[in-house]
Parts: C-alpha cells; sequence; structure tokens
C-alpha cells in the first residue's frame, strides 16, 4: 500500500496600516508578484451541530476571479505558527458546489471577503489581504522561509498573528458575532 504524507500548511499573518506599507514591505524583500490584486469571497461551512469547528476544523469554498476552490483544514497544531493538514481542489462552481454541499446537510455559516495580492519567493508565497477589518500580510511555506522573511520585514515572533479571519473579526467586533454577520465590505451606496 502506497503511503503518502499530508498536505500541511504553515502559515502567520502580520498587520499592516495600509497595503501600500505592506506592499513596500513585501517588494523590500525581493518578492515577484504571482498574481494580481482580486477579490477573494470566502463561504465556511459545517454540519448544523458545528461538529467541524468543534473539531478545531474549516471547510471552505473559495470564489474568486476565474477559479474557485474547496479546501479541508484539519486542526491547528500548537506553535508560534499556524500548521494543519490543507486539502485542497479546485471546482468550476463555486455556487453550485455550495448548493450541492447545503442538500448534503452542509450549512454556510460565515462568509468572509478579501481583495488578495500575491507574490514569491523561493519556499514561501507571501501575500496582502485587504480585509474589512484592516491589512494583513500573510506568509505561507516553510518554517525558516516565514521567520527569515518577518524578520526582514522588521517583525519578530510577538508579532505573529495565527488567528482565523472569523477570530480576528470577532475581536474586532468586541468578541461576540450574532448569527448571519459576516465580514464582507460594504456595497451600499454612500
Amino acid at each position: 500500500m502506497n503511503s503518502m504524507a499530508s498536505p500541511i500548511e504553515r502559515e502567520i499573518k502580520l498587520r499592516f496600516e495600509s497595503a501600500a506599507a505592506a506592499r513596500g514591505a513585501i517588494l523590500g524583500t525581493g518578492a515577484v508578484e504571482r498574481r494580481p490584486r482580486q477579490l477573494q469571497d470566502d463561504r465556511l461551512l459545517d454540519w448544523p451541530d458545528g461538529r467541524l469547528r468543534e473539531r478545531g476544523c474549516t471547510l471552505r469554498v473559495r470564489d474568486q476571479p476565474g477559479a474557485a476552490a474547496l479546501t479541508f483544514k484539519g486542526p491547528r497544531q500548537p506553535g508560534a505558527m499556524k500548521v494543519r493538514e490543507e486539502l485542497e481542489t479546485v471546482v468550476a462552481d463555486a455556487p453550485l458546489l455550495i448548493r450541492l454541499l447545503e442538500q448534503l446537510g452542509l450549512r454556510v455559516w460565515f462568509r468572509y471577503q478579501k481583495y488578495r495580492q500575491e507574490y514569491e519567493l523561493p519556499g514561501v508565497v507571501l501575500t496582502i489581504d485587504e480585509t474589512p477589518i484592516g491589512t494583513f500580510v500573510e506568509l505561507e511555506g516553510e518554517e525558516r522561509g516565514i521567520m527569515d522573511l518577518a524578520a526582514a520585514m522588521g517583525r519578530t515572533q510577538r508579532d505573529y498573528v495565527v488567528d482565523s479571519y472569523y477570530t480576528l473579526f470577532a475581536e474586532a467586533r468586541g468578541g461576540r458575532l450574532d448569527a448571519g454577520v459576516d465580514m464582507v465590505f460594504d456595497t451600499s451606496p454612500s
């Protein structure tokens, strides 16, 4: 029987005052743009009894221009970085996939949006995430590469953010979220 190691996600987030400050820090490392800025619209799904969240797992459907993905993330391992199993597959139609999963009994329990621009260096993907709660740079890849890049941006382990966007959004709202409150950009006319 063939045994294959599970893909592991290793990442941190760093807070920045603005997308321009984040871009300057990233470009200062010599990173090269991999994907231009685009809106990502993510939905987290779970069973009505919350069994995935209870286990520390996430099931996400991501919709973005020209691509969509279904991702499972396992429980976080202890440590200074967010490390966990990640399984992902490309899907053709995110809205249809959500309908299909809902027919199987899953429910969308949280939706969040961000504008993401991706850069890369050997062993690490760097992203600028502009969210309704602020700007973050996410570093994902090899542990040493993440630590070295964070240091090159003038950051230490004390600056590492390993919380999910759901947790950060809840904190930004005083620690409590009512059902149906999502982290999305306000599209109402001013």
